[in-house]
């Protein structure tokens, strides 16, 4: 009889962590831009400034997790969601606002590539992220639901990220304290990356679909109040609706797991994603609005925990996982700024058309790494955890790829 399978729930709670930024990142900006003297464009950039301090922490730390000690690395980068997100929470200088939210993406990136590290170290690192991505749409869904009621101003967004990575913390104890102490490190020394050209060709491809998740999300607060005439707390009720339903697409595809390959959730899924962008960024409606963000944020999450998989499968280290992530999280960076700057110059519905459209190119390559990737029968390394508490270090986004993130963090 095989062993249960053990949540790695310190993993877990760094995932949720590191992704939580991107997942807030719509009521973020909206936040900038009526809380300070920022335009609409000024507040994406911010945005944008956030999440390439994310992207560049993951480059940053590509194969050095590992040996700085995943509960060193993992409390750095805590300590500057702390300093960074709560610093901007209390002031109200716009140049202290933005160096702030860079430092605070810079410790969201290093979270999120512990979590990396560690996940693709799992027996099933697909079931890993799916469980992360539950953890941080839960609780974007009821911030989402929550900071509408807590008065006006940027701070209370930030402020809840500071507070996420400080609670995380204590569980940062029960990660290996240095590379000697982790059974990867000892079992399996590090070789050159594997499979180079899917792992080149995934990296290539992701900062455009997550360019496109985020370009969207980081608008969808102005498309809500602006285009669709709803009520900041009604937006904010369609978001937490949204994230709910991310939950349980989630879910489903946990559920699934690997059992209809990865072909299908990431081709077809990026597919039915671009029709929903169209649809949410023409809304001119309540409903039409909360269909198309409802449906997207139900197909995001599923499609980003397939792409995770594939990243983590291309490389038992975690090194793609990390690379590809850091990738995504490029593309989640210039997401804000990429849709406040095609809904000035074009408006929101043409915004959702080329984004769509782009979607559907990088569908192709995508599709083709995910199917070779399944012909191959890539090996798979199982590390043995000596106990419970101790746990490897997996990925993305995060992004937001989240938006890394998501959605769209």
């Amino acid at each position: 009889m095989s062993a249960p399978r053990t949540t790695p729930w310190p993993l877990v709670a760094l995932f949720t962590a590191g992704y939580l930024a991107p997942y807030l990142l719509p009521t973020t900006v909206g936040r900038l831009d009526s809380g300070l003297p920022l335009t609409a464009t000024q507040a994406g950039a911010v945005g944008s400034a956030l999440l390439l301090g994310s992207a560049t922490a993951g480059f940053l730390l590509v194969s050095r997790v590992e040996r700085l000690g995943a509960r060193l690395v993992a409390r750095l980068g805590l300590t500057l969601a702390l300093l960074g997100y709560g610093g901007a929470a209390l002031t109200a200088a716009v140049p202290a606002v933005v160096a702030g939210a860079v430092i605070g993406g810079f410790g969201s990136g290093t979270i999120t590539a512990v979590a990396a590290t560690g996940i693709a170290a799992q027996r099933d690192p697909h079931r890993t992220t799916t469980v992360g991505l539950l953890g941080v749409s839960a609780l974007a869904a009821a911030l989402c639901l929550t900071i509408p009621h807590l008065g006006p101003g940027h701070a209370q967004p930030l402020a809840a990220i500071a507070l996420t990575a400080l609670a995380v913390w204590p569980l940062t104890s029960r990660l290996p304290a240095d590379a000697a102490t982790s059974a990867h490190t000892r079992r399996a020394p590090a070789i050159r990356l594997p499979h180079l050209r899917a792992g080149l060709l995934l990296a290539a491809a992701m900062p455009c679909w997550s360019l496109a998740q985020n370009a969207l999300w980081g608008v969808s607060g102005r498309i809500g109040l602006a285009q669709a005439h709803l009520s900041e707390s009604a937006v904010g009720a369609v978001f937490a609706v949204a994230l709910g339903a991310g939950l349980l697409g989630v879910t489903g595809a946990g559920a699934l797991g690997p059992r209809f390959g990865r072909v299908a959730p990431i081709g077809v899924g990026t597919v039915l994603i671009a029709a929903c962008i169209a649809l949410s960024a023409s809304a001119t409606g309540p409903a039409s609005f909360a269909a198309g963000e409802i449906a997207w944020n139900t197909l995001y999450p599923i499609v980003l925990s397939y792409l995770i998989g594939l990243a983590a499968s291309l490389d038992p280290q975690g090194r793609w996982a990390v690379l590809v992530g850091s990738a995504s999280s490029l593309g989640t960076a210039a997401g804000p700024l990429t849709g406040s700057v095609l809904a000035a110059q074009a408006g929101f519905p043409v915004m959702g058309t080329v984004l769509a459209a782009a979607l559907l190119v990088v569908a192709v390559p995508m599709t083709v790494v995910a199917r070779a990737a399944g012909r191959r029968a890539l090996p798979v390394v199982e590390f043995p955890v000596e106990t419970p508490a101790v746990v490897e270090i997996p990925v993305a986004s995060t992004t937001p790829l989240a938006r890394e993130t998501t959605p769209a963090a």
